[in-house]
């Protein structure tokens, strides 16, 4: 019963704490600025290393796929399709929630545990203020809407990285890739990852907040706040994947 008591325990502080979280802000001005400023920090930052690894992850899956398909009869174009479809369904939505579950989460779960540690939220609940509105919402307001964009920016990314690779080594012809890439192509599959990728970016958002803002113990708390958080949201995402992928694409 030890093991059980503490995931309870946590999981109804955190269904509290998100109904604090989702009450309309005192002042519309200060939550568009907060939105504002959450924006910059936690999804226009973070463009450029989801740039790098989509990139190269799609000019390495390219290789391997073209590498691995040595059957005459299979068209090389399927190089481009499977590469599409490795990309969309997959990787774009899932993989890069789980980097961002390490950049995001570690920033606002240290931020937030840091504020706690230093007592500027007890100062904020002293004079009135919904803390946890006032933290939290921005935060996964703007992630929750704009980190669907950046999937849809590291999916076109891994096609260019791909199409790089076959102009630079030749495994097949730019023609046969951009056939592959334009093969069958189902748009229900983007919506799909959007939906993935907004559903991930509410879990790293919310559970990373969440130890944060609960966080104790000095510096050290917040260090382990940060890595269970990460822990958290990782173990989270990779359920979700399972179950929206049940949901949507039975």
């Amino acid at each position: 019963m030890k093991i059980l008591r503490r995931p309870i325990e946590e999981t109804g502080a955190y269904f509290l704490l998100m109904g604090r979280v989702f009450r309309k802000p005192e002042k519309g001005s200060i939550f568009r600025k907060q939105f504002v400023t959450e924006t910059e920090k936690l999804v226009i930052n973070s463009i450029p290393i989801v740039a790098i690894i989509s990139v190269f992850i799609g000019a390495v899956i390219v290789l391997q796929t073209a590498y691995n398909l040595e059957n005459p009869f299979i068209p090389k174009m399927y190089v481009g399709y499977m590469a599409r479809e490795s990309l969309v369904l997959e990787f774009c939505s899932t993989m890069i929630a789980l980097i961002l579950a390490g950049k995001i989460g570690s920033n606002i779960a240290s931020e937030i545990g840091s504020m706690r540690i230093t007592e500027q939220i007890d100062a904020m609940e002293i004079m009135g203020v919904n803390s946890a509105n006032y933290l939290i919402l921005p935060k996964i307001t703007c992630t929750v809407i704009f980190n669907p964009l950046i999937m849809l920016l590291s999916f076109m990314l891994g096609l260019l990285g791909g199409l790089g690779i076959v102009a630079a080594t030749g495994v097949i012809t730019v023609s046969q890739y951009v056939s592959g890439i334009q093969f069958a192509f189902n748009s229900y599959y983007i919506f799909y990852s959007m939906v993935k990728m907004s559903v991930f970016s509410f879990i790293i958002t919310s559970v990373s907040s969440f130890y944060g803002y609960y966080a104790k113990g000095g510096s050290l708390g917040v260090g382990r706040s940060s890595t269970r958080a990460i822990v958290i949201s990782s173990g989270l995402i990779l359920i979700f994947n399972l179950v929206l992928t049940q949901l949507m694409l039975n």
